[in-house]
């Protein structure tokens, strides 16, 4: 990438942002034809002014498209700069299972302190602290690889392998979160093949999650359906299988995000169905749960059903959905979740056009978990809607999020 004209950067991440060059030159204010004489080295680019705009866009530090090393953020608590997902991708090139092999692998940590640092990063992850997160896994993806190609079978094998199945599925989530989904989508597949060694069909279930969420932010949205839906019939409850809450906890979250799915292809029937199904089971679990790390139960369906209407265009039903939450329901869900909902909802109050509400949402999700909100590219759209149609100057804590989030109108 460093060695490549300027012009086929730009190319290069409007592609991972899986950006066309018309909706790329709408959103910079060019005509098409003016991207793609850029793209191809035949204009040249050279105004600071405007890199900085292209940067801010695709959401990259600027210092990517001028071929050098990103400069490090200093809000290390809330942000996420290319430095490192690029340290992550590094972590997901590296094939110790391979090497290992051919030769003796380097000696791992213990399984037991692996597990410790998985545990705190799922509680990373679901608390919102990605920035937190990202400069961690790379030594933890690392750590587990090595664990995993260490441990040639028995209950050891096992164990490790499960361990970089969690692994792969952690990096997966966040990396989805940040726009990187062919990342997110190999991290995903990874998790599904080391569940197989691990010998645990849940694992592999929430694993399928993770790709089928990859997929549709792929924008392949009906093959991420079909998969969901076929897995959580081979893992519902009932006949041979087991209809302990670690099994109803996975195949409701397959139901959740199969449903997630048939929205974003705009199916309402299915997206019933499968919802319908999904709060059966978390019927049965009576209380909201976090078996597999799936926070599973009765709120989380509801916020699921939230999210498919504002997927399929209907903010004034996410909505209602959202009234009809309990607040201590709401307010036990761990703040990933709920960040993720106020997000939800700030999309469906601006499909309404009432943006004033639209604002306030991203408020009380950056009050909750700012990761949510200032390093997602979905927020990005909603707080430059929510800017784009306020009337007049907007008010005074939006603007000093839109600030942080450099978001500009």
């Amino acid at each position: 990438m460093d060695e490549l004209p300027i012009g086929r950067r730009v190319a290069y991440w409007r592609g991972r942002r899986r950006m066309s060059q018309q909706v790329f030159a709408d959103r910079l204010g060019k005509s098409k034809s003016w991207v793609d004489k850029i793209e191809r080295g035949v204009r040249r680019l050279d105004k600071f002014s405007v890199l900085y705009e292209i940067a801010d866009i695709l959401q990259l530090d600027v210092q990517l498209l001028l071929g050098k090393d990103p400069e490090r953020r200093t809000d290390t608590l809330n942000c996420i700069d290319q430095f490192e997902v690029e340290e992550i991708r590094a972590a997901l090139e590296t094939y110790d299972s391979v090497s290992a092999y051919f030769s003796t692998a380097p000696c791992p940590p213990p399984l037991a302190d692996t597990g410790k640092a998985v545990t705190h990063a799922w509680l990373t992850y679901q608390y919102g602290r990605y920035g937190m997160l990202t400069r961690a896994l790379p030594k933890l993806l690392r750590d587990a690889q090595a664990a995993d190609a260490a441990y040639g079978n028995g209950d050891q094998a096992r164990d490790a392998a499960h361990l970089l199945g969690q692994v792969y599925q952690i990096a997966s989530s966040v990396l989805r979160k940040l726009g990187e989904c062919e990342l997110a989508w190999l991290a995903a597949d990874r998790s599904i093949a080391v569940a197989q060694r691990a010998h645990d069909h849940l694992l592999a279930g929430v694993a399928t999650t993770r790709v089928c969420n990859a997929l549709v932010a792929m924008g392949r949205a009906r093959p991420a359906l079909e998969l969901n839906v076929n897995i959580a019939n081979q893992l519902a409850p009932g006949g041979d299988n087991a209809t302990d809450p670690e099994r109803l906890s996975v195949y409701g979250m397959l139901l959740l995000q199969g449903a997630m799915a048939a929205a974003r292809i705009g199916d309402a029937s299915t997206v019933d169905d499968l919802l319908g199904e999904a709060e059966e089971a978390a019927r049965v679990l009576v209380t909201d749960q976090n078996h597999y790390w799936t926070s599973f139960g009765p709120t989380n369906v509801q916020l699921h059903r939230a999210a498919a209407a504002v997927e399929l265009g209907d903010g004034g039903r996410a909505i209602e959905v959202h009234q009809r939450i309990l607040p201590a329901q709401f307010d036990a869900l761990l703040p990933e979740r709920r960040a993720h909902h106020l997000l939800d909802l700030a999309r469906g109050y601006a499909q309404i056009g009432d943006v004033a509400n639209a604002g306030e949402m991203l408020l009380r999700g950056d009050r909750l978990a700012p990761s949510e909100i200032r390093c997602r590219p979905i927020a990005h759209v909603v707080m430059s809607d929510v800017l784009r149609r306020t009337r007049g100057a907007p008010p005074s804590l939006i603007a000093e999020l839109a600030e942080h989030m450099g978001v500009g109108v």
